[in-house]
């Protein structure tokens, strides 16, 4: 029933916003080109619906690609840092300086490397999402207590089975929460790098819309984005109530 609760408050605060959207456009007289009603914005974005899909499609999937990269990447950069120090000392420094780079000079580079096809914008996608599960698994296995992993060895267990058995469960509550974080990043990932050249995606969408002025256009595909970012943040929600189910507070 909690869970329902909460759902019921989020729609019922997403209703009250959106009708207080619809009604300041008409009671302040906003100008379309700088605020569209709602109800125009959704009029439109029915109307392109076959092309707006076919967007959300192609950007998720750029996203996904370069989340799953960032994820099996993060885990294993956690799980070596964990495990050598030395390793961690010399490359954790770069891993933080790497996200320091502005994506757009970062994303240059990479349409450089690999052209403007799918395997640049999920390249982008995971240059964003990998940082905070390497983060987030190193933190994660830390939790463990030196005593746990001995008791396990008095039993026998290898340094795989420590792994698979005790380190790894400790750290996916942190590592999902990381997941969370860096699905909404892979989709920015995506979108910015369809900005540097692309024939589909919501980031062509988006720039077109902007260039030809078409402020309707414009603010259908930033909901669109903003409700595709919300339905993969909760797809990760159930994942980890599948997964990591003794903690999944979100």
């Amino acid at each position: 029933m909690k869970a329902l609760d909460k759902v019921a408050t989020q729609l019922i605060a997403l209703l009250a916003l959106l009708l207080a959207w619809e009604a300041a456009t008409h009671l302040f007289q906003i100008s379309p080109d700088k605020l569209p009603s709602l109800s125009s914005v959704l009029s439109t974005a029915w109307s392109g619906r076959v092309a707006l899909a076919d967007a959300v499609w192609t950007t998720v999937l750029e996203a996904l690609l370069g989340l799953v990269a960032g994820i099996a990447f993060g885990i294993a950069s956690g799980i070596a840092f964990s495990s050598f120090r030395l390793l961690e000392r010399m490359l954790l420094p770069y891993f933080i300086a790497s996200q320091a780079v502005p994506i757009i000079a970062f994303g240059a580079i990479i349409i450089i490397w690999f052209g403007n096809g799918i395997v640049s914008k999920a390249v982008i996608a995971f240059y964003l999402s990998f940082f905070p599960v390497a983060v987030n698994t190193l933190g994660g296995i830390r939790r463990v207590s030196p005593d746990e992993i001995g008791l396990l060895r008095t039993f026998g267990a290898s340094r795989l089975t420590i792994l698979w058995k005790l380190l790894l469960p400790t750290a996916l509550p942190p590592i999902f929460t990381a997941i969370r974080i860096g699905v909404g990043l892979a989709l920015v990932g995506a979108i910015v790098g369809e900005w540097f050249g692309a024939s589909r995606g919501l980031g062509v969408v988006l720039l077109t819309a902007m260039f030809d002025n078409q402020v309707q256009q414009l603010w259908a595909a930033i909901l669109l984005t903003g409700l595709t970012g919300t339905v993969l943040f909760w797809v990760v929600v159930g994942l980890q109530k599948k997964i990591a189910w003794w903690q999944t507070e979100v």
